[in-house]
This record gives C-alpha cells, structure tokens and sequence, in this order.
C-alpha cells in the first residue's frame, strides 16, 4: 500500500515518545526558547540490539499544571501537535528526539506564530545536534594551526 503509515502508527499522528526516560534524555540535550514554549532536542544514539525505534524525529508534549486546568492543557497539546503536522514537510531527517514543554502563552497566541516559532525552534536545534561538538572543533582547529606555515618563523640559518 503506497504512502501508508509506519508499522503502529495511524496516518496523521505524531512520531511519539513514550517512555519517560526518553523525556529525561532529551532534557539533556540542546534547548530552544521563546515565550510561549521551550523545545529541547538530543541526538538519538545506538539503541540495544532488538530495541524497535522508527527512524527520524520524534516527538513530546509537555503541559504543566502550572499552565492551567485540563481543559486549557488540552487545548495547547491540541495546538502545539496541529503546529508540528504544519510544519512536517520541514521536520529535519535526523533521528533526533524533541520535547516541547509549552508555557501559558501558547494557548493564547496566533497559530501562526507557534508555527513559527516551533519551525525556527527545530531547524536550529537540529543544525546544533547534528554539527560537530565544540571538542571535535577545538581538535581539528588546533591540529591545523599545528601544520600552518606562518612566514617568518623559521630559522635559515646553517
């Protein structure tokens, strides 16, 4: 059947994370911030061998008590899940984990404005999560300083 969903996902849903230690991994990683949400991202790693993971991005929704009662919590999952399914052509290739934790403005902002900010929020975690690490960076920057030839410093004496 062309174009159906992956195994255990129903058409039109987000990749989910489940478990809460996915939650607490990916409050490890880089973070993004605007007023209305925080979205944190972490580079998926090896997973032990028969450990079923889809591959791309996947997705967490975290509303607070301290954001409002249920009716208001709902609301914002139901916004913050219609803003990601807006943005899916643009969601980053990488097998990268993403957790929104939304704030109170969320519910009250223009719906165009958390697509926003969740697009720009994405694109810039992912080019930090995939780049190299600052230690990568460091080595390679001082490695070629090391094999640079600076004009003047050599003695040509016999």
């Amino acid at each position: 059947m062309q174009g159906a969903p992956a195994a255990g996902q129903r058409r039109g849903r987000l990749p989910r994370l489940r478990k809460r230690a996915e939650f607490k991994a990916a409050a490890g990683g880089r973070r993004f911030h605007t007023s209305r949400m925080s979205v944190q991202a972490l580079l998926r790693g090896t997973r032990p061998p028969g450990t079923v993971v889809p591959a791309g991005p996947r997705f967490g929704l975290t509303v607070t008590k301290k954001t409002g009662g249920a009716v208001e919590r709902n609301r914002i999952r139901r916004r913050l899940r219609a803003a990601l399914g807006a943005i899916a052509p643009r969601w980053p290739q990488a097998d990268i984990d993403f957790v929104v934790v939304a704030r109170r403005d969320a519910l009250t902002a223009p719906f165009p404005t958390l697509v926003e900010d969740l697009d720009r929020a994405l694109a810039t975690l992912a080019e930090k999560t995939t780049s190299t690490t600052s230690g990568a960076k460091r080595a390679r920057a001082q490695s070629a300083l090391a094999a640079a030839h600076f004009p003047g410093t050599e003695t040509d004496r016999p």
